[in-house]
């Protein structure tokens, strides 16, 4: 892809905390309080001990039958900020199903007790949001985790409460009974949806339950080397071997576009936070995976950083491989760290960052196969644009 193909266009207090200053619900579990308090989104709230509990982010039934021409995502929404405007705005380009990457929430700080009263408080104030609810009312809608609706900010195996917060994840999502995902440990799903000829393939990978402590810098602000550098430990995973053998699988499926979704970048070389490169040897797997099977056009999403942009990297496939980030829905990059993340390095980078509230959009004409990758505004405004040939 060259790159003149990117066409510009012209704290709240914890709710748990709160309910302690509270006379009458001194002494009561934090996640007790909350119910007794919120009544209208806890009685729909998933009780891990009640198998009887409704859904309370469920939205509306994916049609597994339909050729998808327009579909939205995005990551990182933080409830506290305010910011719902930014539903409408997407429920406005009418998608098909949108794409949660992950950070779907955050608590206010990580839980300390396995109760994970904190993680419950943020569920339940996404749930309650009216917009949030308008859009996946109307808009099926598929969700994987991050570090923060993990439960612990850069978490990977060593979470102690990683089951508890899946069990919690799963319910809270309408995850199905007969769903993979209810039988296995993990997030991570696939999806086909379509006809031959017009077969839209999503992987979505988990990036946090199985991953290996990441090696903490030795210069910590330092640019490029902020809070990690890559290991090349071969005894360190990404994806743990059970998710490697479903991803493998996955990819050779049938399929007519494979959409890779990532809660972590993958391409981005620029900066030393959490993604892929800090695990050199498991990005390289997953190269080599991508080239055994390249018999179908990959793109890859991913969210994470609170920054949003482009990536395009050749690792010998039959075309390069793009990346799309999106992030953040409504908490994008802070004041005291914006000037370092919005000129950080880029290798694989097209054009600059942007680092305002976003969500991104993909429309596919199958018939001239022609993906538009579109970077939206809180308004809903396209600011960045990226035209990818599904043809070789």
């Amino acid at each position: 892809m060259r790159r003149d193909r990117l066409l510009p266009k012209g704290r709240a207090p914890s709710p748990v905390r709160r309910l302690r200053k509270f006379k009458g619900l001194r002494g009561v579990v934090p996640g007790v309080a909350m119910a007794l308090c919120c009544a209208q989104s806890f009685a729909q709230w998933p009780d891990l001990a009640g198998e009887q509990a409704v859904a309370a982010l469920s939205s509306a039934p994916l049609d597994r039958t339909m050729t998808v021409t327009h579909l939205a995502f995005g990551s990182c929404y933080k409830a506290q900020r305010g910011g719902a405007d930014i539903w409408r705005s997407i429920a406005a380009t009418r998608p098909q199903l949108f794409i949660f990457a992950g950070d779907t929430l955050y608590p206010d700080e990580d839980d300390s007790t396995a109760a994970l009263p904190e993680l419950r408080a943020a569920y339940g104030m996404l749930a309650d949001l009216p917009a949030f609810k308008e859009l996946r009312s109307a808009t099926p809608m598929l969700a994987v985790w991050d570090d923060h609706d993990y439960g612990l900010n850069d978490g990977g195996a060593d979470f102690a409460w990683r089951e508890r917060s899946e069990a919690l994840f799963e319910k809270a999502w309408g995850i199905d009974a007969y769903d993979p995902r209810r039988g296995r440990p993990g997030v991570y799903f696939s999806e086909l949806l379509g006809e031959p000829g017009q077969r839209l393939q999503l992987i979505v990978l988990d990036t946090r339950y199985f991953r290996s402590p990441l090696r903490a810098t030795d210069a910590y602000g330092e640019k490029g080397r902020e809070r990690y550098v890559p290991d090349a430990d071969p005894a360190k995973t990404m994806l743990g071997p059970e998710q490697w053998m479903w991803l493998e699988a996955q990819l050779q499926q049938p399929a007519d576009l494979r959409l890779i979704v990532s809660s972590v970048q993958v391409l981005a070389d620029g900066h030393g936070w959490e993604g892929w490169k800090q695990l050199p040897r498991e990005r390289e797997r997953l190269f080599a995976l991508l080239r055994t099977y390249d018999d179908a056009p990959v793109l890859l999403l991913s969210g994470d950083r609170h920054v949003a942009g482009f990536y395009e990297r050749d690792i010998g496939l039959q075309r390069p491989l793009l990346e799309f980030t999106s992030s953040s829905l409504n908490n994008p990059i802070s004041f005291p760290n914006r000037h370092n993340t919005l000129s950080e390095q880029g290798p694989y980078r097209l054009g600059d960052l942007y680092g305002e509230s976003n969500f991104g959009s993909l429309d596919i004409d199958w018939k001239a196969g022609v993906v538009e990758l579109s970077l939206h505004d809180a308004s809903g405004a396209v600011r960045r644009r990226v035209l990818q040939s599904l043809f070789n």
